[in-house]
């Protein structure tokens, strides 16, 4: 890791696809460290002593390893103001951008995981996220004054939440609601996304090619 550049870890067909878009979209220079999971080269000793759980996406900035996407979403949002992708500390809309975020990595994911595994979340009074369907109710619901999470201002949190979105629906995981799919096609439409898109089916050939 150099101290001024970041480095992102990454590997294809992961969720740092959705990272790697957030850095083009703030148009910062970056590295990308790749790394090919079906070889198990995220579970080798140099990388494991930077992130023992051998996920990604992470990124190396200033001597310091950021893991986990919503925060490193936060991180970069906030290291670089001059791309209004975050709100301000003192800014009205600080807490709704922050609570989306989180509600990501805390209802979302899990709510989805229990979903696709058949996995029981117990009693509502005792779930992470309540229900399923109450999860994504609460979703569409902090979208209907769309376009955006945060109305006309779009966020790192719509990045997050539009590449998510087109996964999972992608794949049945998550039901086609307009509002969902209204906010996943104006994120999948960013230059970004068609950029990182191009250089992901790259990386996918030559790791298929090396496997050969």
């Amino acid at each position: 890791m150099t101290d001024d550049r970041i480095t992102l870890y990454y590997m294809p067909q992961t969720r740092a696809f959705g990272t790697r878009v957030m850095l083009e979209t703030l148009g910062v220079p970056y590295d990308v460290h790749v790394m090919n999971m079906k070889t198990g080269e995220n579970r080798r000793p140099d990388y494991l002593a930077l992130n023992p759980l051998g996920k990604v996406p992470a990124i190396g900035h200033r001597g310091r390893l950021v893991t986990e996407q919503v925060a490193i979403a936060i991180y970069l949002g906030d290291l670089f103001p001059e791309a209004k992708l975050a709100p301000a500390a003192d800014d009205p809309d600080r807490g709704v951008y922050l609570r989306w975020l989180v509600y990501y990595a805390a209802c979302f994911e899990p709510a989805l995981m229990d979903k696709a595994l058949g996995n029981n979340p117990g009693p509502i009074s005792q779930s992470f996220y309540g229900t399923y369907d109450l999860m994504l109710d609460t979703l569409e619901g902090a979208l209907s004054n769309g376009p955006y999470i945060l109305g006309e201002r779009m966020s790192m949190a719509d990045i997050l939440w539009g590449v998510a979105l087109n996964w999972t629906m992608m794949f049945g995981l998550v039901p086609e609601r307009p509002a969902f799919s209204q906010l996943k096609e104006r994120i999948m439409a960013l230059p970004a996304v068609a950029k990182v898109q191009a250089e992901e089916e790259k990386l996918i050939a030559q790791q298929e090619a090396a496997a050969v």
